[in-house]
């Protein structure tokens, strides 16, 4: 699969401007609402388009069916689901189902479970929903690109038993507008993430430059190596809008409510950058994240929702206020101010509350709520392990090149984890980088989290695909080789993926029927 990789990497590249290029040709505009489908069998055309995401900014988009995000993709337990994709891009593309345990040959991920739909192509994924919960789906080619550009939606599974008078999904999202006509900005949303050198480059130099060389919204060098790099490697502020289910500021449509009624709402995170959200004037649960179960969630107030890529938090609240207010992101600067969602009581035509981002709030910690389950049939620092590992996660640079990496080697060169089918393997995981968030993220599997910073968790059990880490933070995690295949475990800031920090854990009793093409260019990162 390297192999395969690094050829397709030298096709695509030498043709990449050449596509992107050829869609400016296509587009149409957003003009639909995003659409909730509860068909089991749907069908996702990949096209492109133009997003208004407030009034007079419109950015060159790529999308599912027109819309950012795209449908809301909604089934039962037992529901079998099939999704087609048709290709209308010029470029090839895929869908991954993050966080679902799916079969591996319907992950997505070209070059290691399919070949990437070329343009004019179909491809059908299949596959039962066996977990409720909130998950997402995206593009998988070029991810940091083309997930950059618009293509992913949600794909929420229910759970029978739950019964909510409102159920409201927000996606969280960054986007790059330079202030251009419109045209000008296909440009800026056409760019290579992945591949620029950053030698010679300047801090002045830094708008429209390669976001894979980019972390977190924090600032500075990793090491004394990177002299003259400082404020370069971490600057994030090319993304200066931001928004929520493709809209942003006074364009996100409120979330209607009555008095008594019981709300659920949804957050997943599709961006590459942490968003602090806060619900205004209301006590409220978090009752699951990335999809799973939180156990005996106890009330809580003002406390911010850290939410990073890939993770997924849901809450709930009882609609008690007299008025209307607020969820909002408390952040660093003038962009969060784009995502401020009103909850607007049915009959109340009063204001609504201005944003209280000014006010300090703490985070919440969700290692230390909840209760726990039943630790007999569960994970545990206690279980014997059939192995134990550990992945060092850091930045350096090389070649003139910032990369990300784990245990000091680069994608397609790090070292897979083998498994068998019945392991149970406990990884710990350390950020060794001085300034970098890494939100990792499992493929096909859940894993449990058994301790952070040494201390096990003191909460319910915690479940979870993404798991964030900040610098110098280090968590015990576990997992049941139930599901075999070859699965990718990568961090989700997909700019530090296309840059190397990516790993694959693979079954050895797993035989492959899929032989990758090596004319279609596949970029699993």
């Amino acid at each position: 699969m390297k192999g395969t990789y690094k050829l397709g990497m030298l096709l695509v590249i030498g043709t990449l401007a050449v596509l992107l290029a050829g869609c400016k040709d296509q587009s149409t505009e957003v003009t639909a609402p995003v659409e909730v489908s509860s068909n089991k069998t749907i069908t996702l055309t990949a096209q492109a388009s133009t997003l208004e995401v407030k009034d007079g900014v419109k950015l060159p988009v790529w999308t599912y069916n027109n819309q950012v995000p795209g449908p809301q993709i909604r089934a039962k337990v037992g529901d079998t689901i099939h999704v087609t994709l048709k290709n209308e891009l010029d470029v090839p593309v895929s869908i991954h189902w993050h966080g679902y345990p799916v079969p591996n040959e319907m992950d997505g991920i070209p070059g290691v479970t399919q070949d990437a739909v070329v343009p004019g192509k179909s491809f059908t994924y299949s596959f039962k929903a066996t977990v409720p919960g909130t998950y997402w789906y995206h593009s998988h080619q070029d991810s940091v690109n083309q997930v950059d550009k618009g293509l992913y939606g949600t794909l929420i599974v229910e759970d029978p038993k739950e019964k909510y008078d409102r159920d409201y999904t927000l996606v969280l999202d960054e986007w790059v507008n330079d202030g251009k006509s419109e045209t000008d900005s296909n440009d800026m949303a056409g760019m290579d993430h992945g591949n620029m050198d950053m030698s010679g480059m300047s801090e002045g130099g830094m708008e429209g430059m390669d976001h894979s060389q980019m972390g977190s919204d924090s600032k500075g060098s990793e090491d004394s190596s990177m002299a003259g790099m400082a404020g370069m490697d971490h600057d994030m502020s090319m993304y200066n809008i931001y928004t929520v289910n493709g809209k942003a500021g006074a364009s996100i449509p409120a979330l209607e409510v009555k008095q008594g009624e019981r709300v659920r709402v949804r957050f997943v995170n599709a961006g590459y950058i942490e968003h602090k959200m806060h619900l205004q004037g209301h006590d409220f649960k978090v009752i699951a994240t990335d999809g799973q179960p939180i156990m005996n969630p106890a009330l809580i107030r003002d406390q911010l929702l850290a939410i990073a890529p890939g993770e997924r938090y849901d809450v709930e609240f009882i609609a008690d206020q007299s008025g209307n207010v607020l969820i909002d992101e408390h952040g660093v600067d003038a962009r969060s101010d784009n995502m401020r969602v009103a909850i607007a009581y049915e009959g109340n035509k009063g204001k609504t509350s201005p944003s209280d981002a000014s006010q300090s709030f703490p985070v919440f910690d969700l290692t230390k709520y909840g209760e726990k389950r039943d630790a007999a049939a569960k994970l545990s620092l206690n279980t014997a392990f059939t192995q134990e590992l550990t992945l060092r996660l850091n930045t350096a640079m090389k070649g003139g090149k910032m990369v990300y990496m784990i245990n000091d080697k680069v994608f397609p060169d790090t070292d897979p984890i083998p498994v068998k089918s019945g392991d149970k393997v406990k990884v710990t995981l350390m950020n060794e980088s001085k300034t970098d968030d890494h939100p990792m993220h499992l493929h096909g599997h859940f894993f449990q989290v058994l301790s952070k910073d040494g201390k096990p968790i003191e909460g319910s059990d915690l479940v979870k695909d993404t798991l964030n880490l900040k610098p110098g933070e280090q968590y015990v995690i576990a997992f049941e080789a139930d599901n075999p295949g070859e699965w990718m475990f990568h961090c989700h800031d997909l700019h530090h993926a296309s840059a190397g920090m990516v790993t694959e854990v693979n079954y050895s009793d797993y035989k492959k029927a899929y032989v990758p093409d090596p004319s279609v260019g596949n970029m699993p990162e």
